[in-house]
Order: C-alpha cells, then sequence, then structure tokens
C-alpha cells in the first residue's frame, strides 16, 4: 500500500466545498426539536443565565410554532410555569394549564408541526421534587398515575409526543396503559430513559423554579458513574413502550449515546441541555472562544456519536451552520 507522498488526506480539506462534499456528518433543521419555556402571561422574560433563551408568554405560542415550522424544526418541546404550586404538582394535568392552552394554541397556528410536551411534576411541586413526596423520599407508585394523567390530559390536547422525564421506575408503562384507556393508542411516548443526576442542569431549574426545596434528586435520576445501567434503563423503557428514548445531558454521555445507538439502533435523541448550551454562550460574553462554532462542534459530536435527533436551545442558531 502507498503512503506519503502519494496519500495526501488534506487534499480533500483544502477547500469549504471540498469539505462539504466529503462531510460525513451533517445537522439539518428536521432533526432538531427545539426546548420553550411557556408561562400564562406578561411579556417574554429574558433568562440571565442563558443568553439567548426566554420564557415566552402563552399569547406567543402560535407565533413561536409558526417560526418553528419556516424554520423546518422537526419539533418544539414545551416546559411550563405554572400560576400555582402544590405537593403534588396538580397544576400538570389541568386541562386548562399553560402546557394544555399551549399546545391548542400551536396546533392551530401550526397543525404540522409535532408538538412535544415535558411530563414531569417538577414544574409544578412546591417542593421542586418529580414526584409526591412520603416523608423525605419519593413515593414511586403514587407518582405514576399522577405522571398517566399529565400525559393523557397533554395528548388530549392534541400534544403528537409525550416525553416523561421524571425518572422513576415503570412509568413510561403507567403512561401507555393511560393513554391507550383513553383512545389515545397513537400518542407517541419519547422517554428520558438515561438521564443522569447531572449539574449541568442548573439554568433550567433556574428558568422553571423547580431546584428541589430539599434533598437532591440522586435518589432516582442516574449516577454518572456508570454505563452499563444506561443501557439496562433504555431497554426496560423499549420493553414498556418507549417509541423514543433519550440521553441526557449529551456532551458529557457520547458514550453512551454510541452504545445505545450500538445496542439498540435508531431513533436515538440526545438533549443538549441548559448548562452545555449556557457554558459555550457565557464563555462566549467574555471572549474565551466563538460561540457559534462552539455549538456547532458540540452538537456535531452527538450526531457524530450516533444521535439521530437533538433538543437544542441552540436550534435557531444552528440551522443557519456555522462549521464548514
Amino acid at each position: 500500500m502507498n503512503g506519503f507522498p502519494t496519500i495526501r488526506m488534506r487534499r480533500l480539506r483544502r477547500t469549504a466545498g471540498l469539505r462539504r462534499l466529503v462531510a460525513e456528518t451533517h445537522l439539518n433543521p428536521s432533526q432538531f426539536i427545539w426546548p420553550l419555556f411557556i408561562k400564562t402571561g406578561g411579556d417574554a422574560t429574558p433568562l440571565p443565565t442563558m443568553p439567548g433563551v426566554s420564557q415566552h408568554p402563552l399569547k406567543d405560542a402560535g407565533d413561536l410554532a409558526r417560526r418553528a415550522a419556516d424554520l423546518g424544526f422537526g419539533g418544539v418541546l414545551l416546559f411550563g410555569l405554572p400560576d400555582s404550586k402544590d405537593d403534588k404538582g396538580s397544576a400538570a394535568w389541568d386541562g386548562k394549564g399553560v402546557v394544555q392552552q399551549a399546545v391548542r394554541e400551536m396546533k392551530k397556528a401550526a397543525p404540522d408541526v409535532v408538538v412535544v410536551t415535558d411530563v414531569c411534576l417538577c414544574e409544578y411541586t412546591s417542593h421542586g421534587h418529580c414526584g409526591v413526596m412520603h416523608g423525605d423520599s419519593v413515593d414511586n407508585d403514587a407518582t405514576l398515575d399522577l405522571l398517566a394523567r399529565t400525559a393523557v390530559s397533554h395528548a388530549d390536547a392534541g400534544a403528537d409526543i409525550v416525553a416523561p422525564s421524571d425518572m422513576m421506575d415503570g412509568r413510561v408503562a403507567a403512561i401507555r396503559q393511560g393513554l391507550d384507556a383513553k383512545g389515545f393508542r397513537d400518542a407517541v411516548i419519547l422517554s428520558y430513559a438515561a438521564k443522569y443526576a447531572s449539574a449541568f442542569y442548573g439554568p433550567f431549574r433556574d428558568a422553571v423554579g423547580s431546584a428541589p426545596q430539599f434533598g437532591d434528586r440522586r435518589s432516582y435520576q442516574m449516577d454518572p458513574r456508570n454505563g452499563d445501567e444506561a443501557l439496562k434503563e433504555i431497554a426496560l423503557d423499549l420493553e414498556e413502550g418507549a417509541d423514543l428514548v433519550m440521553i441526557k445531558p449529551g456532551l458529557p454521555c457520547l458514550d453512551i449515546i454510541s452504545r445505545a445507538r450500538g445496542q439498540f439502533g435508531g431513533p436515538i435523541v440526545a438533549y443538549q441541555v441548559s448548562g452545555e448550551y449556557s457554558m459555550i454562550k457565557l464563555a462566549a460574553e467574555r471572549g474565551a472562544l466563538d460561540g457559534s462554532r462552539a455549538l456547532w462542534e458540540a452538537t456535531i459530536a452527538l450526531r457524530r456519536a450516533g444521535a439521530d435527533i437533538i433538543i437544542s436551545y441552540a436550534a435557531p442558531e444552528l440551522v443557519g451552520g456555522a462549521g464548514a
């Protein structure tokens, strides 16, 4: 086999055109899900820890849906900011809740936009945990019915995909049974299957006011030291009826994305979470790096590892391309 100088790997790197021609990994708008924070009233409120991201009022839901359609996104992911919270998170399954209303407005404004809803109680509970509390611990089994009720209310409002993010054992089966019993057999479940207890969720918790008032979530979210466990979690959720599975956070879990792709095939969803987004944006504000290129590179890494779909706050910026 001939080597240098006959073989020159740099030949195909000389120009932007050649680099695009031989690129192995691509970012297309349809691969993105755009996460949005929805509140009931007021005006859009910028988030200090997430430059370029805001809490959006319900009145803007239709415009957001139309923007997502115009940009060609695969979908939007909705997180609700209720007006009030209680110990059970009852606003989560309120048929007139903020997410339910936003779904209706979005489907009215842009019927073809795929609307995904986060199914969890942490945004709605006064204590900030993802389920019903029994003393200082989350009662896994008592939480399942409430998650199913929440998912059904979202599907009834018109959501295409419900996405349980709570990490309770058995919640996919409970949600599937609840949806089917109410006639929503075609509603898709996107499970947060391998969700680690990560420090990278901080800006998100600021955005929705969901930081736990006591304790933490390490008793139900995954230990970052474990990899084989993630594959087992994914397998269990698929067995229970998940149609799509998510790995979260994205960049710290490239190995899990790759292993899941190899073991289960696709589609695999990766969440480029708030902390991943913010660390790049805030570093860019300080002049430490080129923010657009860094976001592009971090997102390409998720695709290269095997993610088919990417949830990213940077989706509007990334569809313009930055790195060729």
